[in-house]
C-alpha cells in the first residue's frame, strides 16, 4: 500500500482548516491542523509534512516568519493562503521562499490541483528497499561554475551548495536544459507550476530575480531577459 503524503494545514480559522482537511483527506492525503505559527514550527519536525499550507495572518508568529524559519532549515514546499490579494503581498511571500500563493476564498478543486502539482514536482529521495536494482538516468545540467541536479534537488555554484526552494531550482534547471532558447512567462508558468496559473505572471519575474541574486554574474552563462517576450539561459561563446 502506498504511503500517504502528509500535508500540514496552518490556519487560525479552524472552520476553514477543517474544510481544507476534508477536501484533501478525500484525495487520500494525511492532514494535520495547527492554529498558530509557534505550534507549526514545533509540529513540522515531528509530523514531517510533504507540503505546508500556510495562512499568513496568524496569531503570534505570522505566516511570513514561519516561512522564513522553515526555509532556513528545509525545502519543504509551501503554499501560502491569504485574504490579501495585493501584488506586494504575493511578491513578498514568493521572495521568502513560498512555492505558490492562493487568495481566499478559493475553489476547493483548484486548491487540490495546486497541492498535487507542487507535490508532483518535489519528490524527496526516499530510501526504501526495491525488489531489483533500477538505474534511473540522472537529471543533471552542468556548466562552468554551475551544476544543477534535479535528481536530488541540489545546486552547486563555484563548488558551494546553494540553497533553493523547489520552484527556483526547477525553473533554473528547465531554462538551463534548453540553452539560448527563449520562453515566455506563460510557458514557464505552465512547465514549472504544472497548471494554468491564476494571477499575474510576475511570479516568474520574482523567481528569476532571486536566482540572479544567488548566482550573480558569470563569464560563461547568464539568466537573460528578452524584452517583451520572457527569459532564456544565455550561454556565451568563449
Amino acid at each position: 500500500m502506498a504511503v500517504k503524503q502528509k500535508i500540514l494545514i496552518v490556519d487560525d480559522d479552524n472552520n476553514i482548516a477543517e474544510l481544507i482537511s476534508l477536501y484533501l483527506t478525500k484525495e487520500c492525503f494525511d492532514c494535520r491542523i495547527v492554529n498558530d505559527g509557534e505550534e507549526a514550527l514545533k509540529t513540522i519536525p515531528v509530523f514531517q509534512p510533504n507540503l505546508i499550507l500556510l495562512d499568513l495572518m496568524l496569531p503570534g508568529i505570522d505566516g511570513y516568519e514561519v516561512c522564513r524559519e522553515v526555509r532556513h532549515k528545509s525545502n519543504i514546499p509551501i503554499i501560502m493562503l491569504s485574504a490579501k490579494g495585493e501584488v506586494f503581498d504575493k511578491v513578498l511571500g514568493l521572495e521568502l521562499g513560498a512555492d505558490d500563493y492562493m487568495i481566499k476564498p478559493f475553489d476547493s478543486k483548484e486548491l487540490v490541483a495546486r497541492c498535487k502539482a507542487v507535490l508532483r514536482r518535489f519528490q524527496p529521495t526516499v530510501s526504501a528497499p526495491e525488489p531489483q536494482t533500477v538505474v534511473k538516468p540522472l537529471k543533471i545540467v552542468t556548466y562552468p561554475d554551475l551544476e544543477i541536479n534535479l535528481s536530488n534537488y541540489s545546486v552547486l555554484h563555484q563548488g558551494k551548495v546553494i540553497e533553493m526552494p523547489p520552484k527556483e531550482l526547477e525553473l533554473l534547471y528547465f531554462l538551463a536544459s534548453s540553452p539560448n532558447q527563449v520562453f515566455t512567462r506563460e510557458q514557464l508558468l505552465d512547465h514549472i507550476w504544472g497548471y494554468e496559473y491564476v494571477g499575474d505572471t510576475r511570479t516568474v519575474d520574482v523567481h528569476i530575480k532571486r536566482l540572479r541574486e544567488k548566482l550573480g554574474e558569470n563569464d560563461y552563462w547568464a539568466l537573460s531577459t528578452v524584452w517583451g517576450i520572457g527569459y532564456k539561459f544565455n550561454v556565451k561563446n568563449v
